[in-house]
């Protein structure tokens, strides 16, 4: 790395030190208190198992198996009992520590020399007093060293836990993949890697300083692990005694610049007119883990759209490219089905398109997706993986346009842009109001045979919520028709390109329309 960009990430990590701090303190707490439950549980049943060896492999057997289900999968799979947020990504950190905990504190235990054992006994001593005498002070070095292994476990896994809301390290390694800005992902993988070194390192020396000990070693873990775990709380209950509570609306938003903006309006607009307090979740991930958080009542609301909910959350066809009759289909489609009330759509439309470069279009003369079909041996493409997936994606495309591109490789959607750009593919599924469309000129191919459904955000609310609180509805719906395309890329880019706060983008907006007082 050159000096300039050494620079360069030194200047971001001053500029978003308040958001790297959070984010940091998050992960450090989400991390331990995974692996103070993962050492109640293995440390324990190790112990046990030692005792009773005919059950210990099919026990150890199952968390090794828990271990081979991928992060995502397990995350995915706990929200619909769990929800989002910090309790499905300790459930899914605690399982992933397991087995490096209970194999070793087992294999510690039972390798302790058995004429040692039996001279003890000779001793007098009983099954309590040879486990602390003996036993655990032989097997420690094996257990912490399984303690240490589950941490950096742990560690490395919870950046994952940002796509469900849970916070930490994986908010800025996910921000700087979905603008493609490495400076933000280096602003959370190398602290994350620094904190894995250093935990490891303190375990490792408490380790040394409590040699010969039964169970100092573990005892100090879970009281430094309990002090950080239980001060913020404390310090927060503290310096909110005597205020008065305010009834919570939890909005979210999916990954991007764009859906974070929108629900920063919802918030100003909502917390001008009522005393409510609306907490927001940005970048919580897919369309499934929005949808499913907000089934399962963890959020109130979040901001969708029409083609997707009719494409991908109800299954159907859109009836008609209209846009005020598709989102008349989104919005009873959503009702009838699943209880939510679809508000006021925006004005413009975020559609799917296919978009190549300005000089491959040139070359080839490409105006529509049609025109494709002439050179799709000889293309490779990038999706999303929701794309590649949807009706209205790739499947569409193959089936509406008869085009099969010669490799299709399926990616993070802030990848995409990057695997475009390095030549790896010539087409990627794109939004018409990302801001990189305007800052990589690139050219959206025209979709001539309508196979995109109208894509309008508007608030899709749980129907508890708007009766709960009724007001949301006429607060909300002073945006229905605002904002154009071009505004909505404008304000893409000042977010993904110019670093922007979206909460000040989204007054901006608010303010320059008078919808909200300076």
């Amino acid at each position: 790395m050159n000096v300039f960009s050494i620079q360069t990430f030194f200047q971001l990590m001053n500029t978003r030190q308040d958001l790297l701090i959070t984010a940091l303190w998050e992960h450090i707490q989400m991390s331990l208190i995974s692996l103070l439950i993962a050492v109640f549980i293995a440390v324990p049943l190790g112990i046990l198992l030692s005792h009773y060896r005919k059950g210990a492999e099919p026990v150890i057997g199952a968390t090794a198996v828990l271990q081979t289900i991928p992060s995502l999968a397990l995350l995915g799979f706990l929200i619909p009992f769990l929800g989002i947020g910090t309790t499905p990504a300790i459930v899914a950190l605690t399982a992933y520590a397991l087995m490096p905990i209970l194999r070793n504190t087992y294999t510690g235990l039972k390798e302790v020399d058995p004429a040692l054992m039996e001279a003890s006994r000779g001793m007098g001593m009983g099954t309590i007093q040879q486990l602390h005498k003996i036993q655990l002070p032989l097997a420690m070095p094996m257990i912490m060293a399984g303690i240490r292994t589950g941490m950096v476990l742990i560690v490395g896994t919870a950046t994952l836990a940002a796509l469900i809301g849970a916070g930490g390290l994986g908010d800025l390694i996910m921000l700087g993949i979905n603008r493609s800005n490495n400076y933000y992902i280096l602003l959370g993988a190398i602290p994350a890697a620094i904190l894995a070194l250093l935990i490891d390192t303190v375990l490792r020396l408490t380790e040394k300083k409590a040699k010969g000990s039964s169970l100092m070693p573990i005892l100090v873990v879970i009281g430094a692990a309990l002090l950080l775990v239980i001060t913020p709380p404390v310090l927060n209950t503290v310096s909110s005694f005597g205020e008065e509570e305010k009834e919570e609306i939890v909005i979210a938003g999916k990954l991007g610049a764009e859906p974070e903006i929108i629900i920063n309006m919802y918030k100003l607009l909502i917390e001008q007119e009522t005393d409510y307090e609306v907490v927001l979740e940005p970048g919580i991930g897919t369309t499934d883990v929005a949808f499913q958080a907000l089934i399962s009542g963890d959020l109130d609301g979040y901001f969708e759209f029409t083609g997707t909910a009719i494409a991908d959350l109800l299954g159907e066809e859109v009836v008609s490219n209209d846009e005020r009759e598709a989102y008349e289909q989104a919005k009873e489609g959503m009702y009838d089905e699943f209880n939510l009330v679809f508000l006021e759509p925006l004005g413009y439309q975020n559609t799917y398109a296919l978009a190549v470069t300005e000089e491959m279009a040139s070359d080839l003369n490409l105006e529509t997706i049609g025109d494709l079909q002439s050179y799709e041996e000889d293309l490779s493409a990038a999706f999303t993986v929701e794309f590649a997936d949807r009706p209205d994606g790739y499947p569409g495309i193959q089936e509406v346009y008869g085009i099969e591109f010669s490799n299709v490789q399926t990616m993070d959607p802030g990848l995409r842009l990057g695997a475009l750009v390095s030549g790896d593919a010539e087409v990627i599924d794109a939004y018409s109001t990302d801001s990189y469309m305007r800052e990589y000129d690139l050219v959206a191919l025209e979709d001539d045979e309508n196979l995109f459904p109208p894509f309008n955000g508007a608030p899709l609310f749980r129907e508890e919520a708007i009766l709960a609180y009724p007001e949301l509805e006429d607060i909300l719906n002073q945006l229905e028709g605002m904002i154009t395309e071009e505004e909505m890329q404008e304000m893409n880019f000042q977010v993904d390109e110019n670093d922007a706060n979206a909460n000040d983008i989204a007054r901006e907006y608010l303010e320059e329309e008078g919808l909200i007082q300076e």
